[in-house]
């Protein structure tokens, strides 16, 4: 599994934007897109206007796919004009849970 975490600084006016555009990218992007497995909206427990989105795909191509979408271009179509970011505080590949430590 591809993953990562991304956070999205917003402008105050705009933090009911970007929920519903990010909730509604997440939404599309896991009912028509066959690699994505998991999206989460995520808001900071301290600064109202810093967000996260949390998110898998089955591999880095079903990312580089979902990058290359409608869902994708229209959030940042919509949310680049009141958001910064991403800032990209994770990502990688899952580590298989078969290894023993």
């Amino acid at each position: 599994m591809y993953q990562f975490l991304v956070s999205f600084t917003v402008r105050p006016e705009h933090r009911d934007d970007f929920v519903r555009a990010a909730r509604r990218t997440a939404r599309d992007s896991l009912a028509n897109e066959p690699g994505s497995r998991r999206f989460e909206v995520i808001a900071d427990e301290e600064d109202p206007d810093l967000f996260y989105l949390n998110e898998v795909y089955t591999d880095r191509d079903a990312f580089d796919a979902h990058a290359g979408g409608p869902y994708f271009k229209a959030f940042f179509a919509e949310a680049g004009a009141y958001a910064e970011g991403p800032t990209w505080l994770a990502r990688g590949t899952l580590v298989s849970d078969g290894a023993e430590a």
